[in-house]
């Protein structure tokens, strides 16, 4: 896989469907500039060869960030046990202190020290596992962008649908659950769709989708496999930083078109951040950028991802395209 197996028109039509993933293809023919047919044959490729996907999941839970050792042998049988976890939302094989990271999401904080004390225990391959329990996220992958969409065709982008005057302003706790299920394993699943599987009128899953988005309970992404991209290069950087830069913090995850993810956390590095670079000889020049841009911080560890093994509900091959689905739709998942 390389940036090239992208052209204009899918890193346009990614674009757009970054910004709002489940719009028709009928009224993105004005900011892709091709007609919908087009667009529809060029999503259906991308889907199929793993290169892009939208997945819908609740919001809201507990997360934190898990360190884990082990020995080399040892690693498939970590990332096959933490593969069937529905808490684990991203498996990472890294280089540096750590051999695996993993990013948790539980519903409450019971569920992940539950999660973190007991069934992570249960794996026998894992020879230690530091915690950073999340305390705010800043930012996550869903908003990150690939910036080929002029301004210009930015705001010929159709607005999210707004709730209907007549539509109910709860929704059943078991359409809920079918919608999050649909959802889960494809966040473009057609209304009619999940009506049909779930015996109920598209007309009450159509009022129900809006609702929970409108209410924050139900978020959309489309990801795009890294390798695909400019940004093959992804790394952490686990930093302190006073509490007195807080502001700047949020203004620099922001405005900083590389980070991906930033978390606050209750442990030793306080800020813990995700980048998407164009090279490795990059990572060095990213840190000085920070600290520069944070007077104050100082990031005290680095690590580069060797390989990301899963990410939400995609099992992701070598070049980071997704290869197959993986576990049940969470009760709640996280963001990264």
């Amino acid at each position: 896989m390389h940036p090239g197996d992208l052209d204009s028109t899918d890193r346009k039509l990614l674009h757009a469907l970054q910004i709002e993933p489940r719009a028709s293809w009928k009224s993105l023919e004005r900011v892709v500039g091709v007609n919908s047919s087009t667009l529809a044959r060029r999503w259906a490729r991308l889907s199929d060869e793993g290169l892009a996907w939208v997945t819908g999941h609740p919001q809201g839970g507990q997360s934190a960030l898990v360190e884990i050792e082990s020995e080399l042998t040892q690693i498939p049988k970590v990332t096959q046990a933490l593969m069937a976890e529905p808490y684990v939302q991203t498996i990472e094989l890294c280089s540096g202190a750590r051999s695996i990271l993993a990013l948790i999401n539980a519903p409450d904080m019971v569920a992940l020290s539950e999660f973190l004390t007991d069934r992570l225990g249960r794996i026998a391959a894992i020879k230690t596992a530091h915690s950073h329990v999340s305390s705010e996220i800043y930012v996550d992958g869903s908003s990150w962008r690939l910036r080929e969409l002029s301004q210009e065709e930015l705001s010929r982008m159709p607005p999210p649908p707004s709730p209907r005057p007549r539509a109910a302003r709860h929704v059943p706790p078991e359409l809920k659950a079918a919608i999050f299920e649909e959802v889960w394993r494809d966040g473009r699943v057609p209304v009619a769709v999940i009506a049909e599987r779930h015996g109920v009128s598209p007309q009450r899953v159509a009022d129900a989708i809006v609702t929970l988005r409108r209410d924050d309970a139900l978020r959309f992404r489309t990801d795009i496999a890294r390798n695909a991209t400019e940004w093959t290069t992804q790394a952490w950087y686990f930093i302190e930083a006073p509490s007195t830069l807080r502001d700047a913090i949020r203004h620099t995850v922001d405005s900083v078109p590389e980070i991906r993810f930033a978390m606050t956390t209750a442990s030793r590095a306080n800020l813990v951040l995700v980048v998407w670079l164009r090279h490795l000889g990059d990572v060095h020049k990213f840190e000085t950028m920070l600290e520069s841009a944070l007077r104050g911080a100082r990031v005290v560890d680095r690590s580069v991802v060797l390989r990301a093994v899963k990410h939400l509900n995609r099992r992701l091959g070598p070049a980071t395209a997704a290869v197959d689905q993986v576990g049940s739709p969470p009760s709640i998942t996280g963001r990264r």
